[in-house]
């Protein structure tokens, strides 16, 4: 038994056996009293299982309680079927609705027996118990219902949020590294030197790339470490596990010369500006998020812009406001026009913008090329 299982037992319980026990004992007198004890104990005991089964504890909480009211008229029928009103609240909460209505309706039916000894108040008073009964199970099952719908939101959250981080750690990386591959490819016999350099960027990628996705791992889902083994050997460089944070930095716009150097070692002009960016740095969630933008933006340009030799890339901060703008000189081909903002990548852009309350526009440039640009608070208290 759960420890609420048992809470819930205990205290319906004390419940029964203090109001309707103490009545049994005060009209009670030779063996219908004692056939009352009995008959109120078996309905305390049956409140073990009404988790498990509301219905026939409801049933069992019924005939107990009429038969102690039959046997003693004195207690009143709202006594009696206290603990199937009890029953009827935990059937309520955990049931379907036609079941509890259906149960609620017999109950209703019943309380009209108390007419024939108490008169019309007491059938007022019976009802109004049944219903306050399983009106409470259903405020408990909306309770329920909505601590449910929340976790499925969270999950759903949380899983969009890692969705979008291995996108643009994997996208961003594959793409530098499929492009890198090819060039070193063409030139690996008339130009050997460039082909060593073509592949070092791809290690060098490959490397950052695995440091950023264990940072993420860790970040999600912290890994247990046996406690004897030690820090050192949780962290061995020769595992490729970053030592300290000048190995593997957290992203964020002080790495957008890294990520300008990886576009370029794939055989695109970067032309980067900052302007404004405060020096104190921004809050984690807006650094993370802009640097992200960023990535993608310049990923999208280099897969998909056609004809393009060059992406402009600037970071301006003014007024409490961050800007990003990436831009390319390529042609934009009517396809790419027309789905611009339809690929998961600039989906998980303008996600971003907007849970930090910035906004993101995506679409042909004025003077040629296609144009990111988004805009952020500095302020986001993450």
């Amino acid at each position: 038994m759960s420890r609420d299982a048992r809470w819930l037992w205990c205290g319906s319980a004390g419940l029964v056996l203090g109001v309707l026990g103490t009545s049994v004992l005060a009209v009670g007198t030779g063996w219908r009293l004692a056939a009352g004890v009995v008959l109120v104990v078996a309905q305390a005991g049956s409140l073990r299982w009404v988790l498990r089964g509301p219905l026939a504890v409801l049933g069992v909480g019924v005939i107990t309680g009429v038969a102690v009211w039959a046997l003693l008229p004195a207690v009143t029928l709202t006594g009696a079927l206290l603990a199937a009103q009890v029953a009827l609240c935990v059937l309520s909460a955990t049931r379907p609705r036609r079941v509890s209505v259906a149960a609620l309706a017999g109950m209703c039916a019943l309380s009209g027996l108390g007419f024939v000894s108490d008169g019309p108040g007491a059938v007022a008073v019976c009802l109004l118990a049944v219903l306050l009964a399983w009106t409470v199970g259903q405020w408990r099952r909306a309770q329920r219902a909505r601590a449910a719908a929340e976790t499925r939101r969270a999950v759903a959250e949380e899983r969009a949020r890692i969705a979008r981080e291995v996108h643009d750690v994997v996208a961003h990386t594959l793409s530098v590294m499929v492009i890198q591959a090819g060039a070193a490819e063409d030139v690996f016999g008339d130009r050997p030197e460039q082909a060593r350099q073509a592949l070092r960027a791809i290690d060098t990628a490959g490397r950052s790339a695995l440091d950023e996705l264990r940072l993420l791992l860790r970040a999600f889902g912290p890994e247990e470490r046996d406690p004897e083994a030690g820090d050192s050997a949780a962290e061995d460089p020769a595992e490729g596990d970053p030592v300290d944070g000048e190995r593997a930095p957290r992203p964020g716009l002080a790495r957008l010369d890294e990520l300008a150097d990886a576009v370029r070692a794939a055989g695109m002009t970067v032309r980067l500006d900052r302007e404004g960016v405060p020096a104190g740095g921004l809050p984690a969630a807006v650094d993370l998020a802009a640097y992200r933008i960023a990535q993608e933006a310049v990923t999208n340009a280099l897969r998909h812009a056609v004809g393009a030799d060059e992406v402009r890339l600037s970071v301006t901060a003014d007024g409490g406001r961050i800007r990003i703008t990436v831009a390319d000189n390529g042609r934009t081909p009517p396809a790419r026009s027309a789905r611009a903002g339809a690929g998961r990548g600039l989906v998980g852009m303008r996600e971003r913008a907007r849970m930090l309350g910035g906004s993101l526009r995506a679409g042909p440039a004025a003077g040629g090329g296609f144009a990111v640009e988004a805009e952020l608070p500095m302020e986001y208290a993450s």
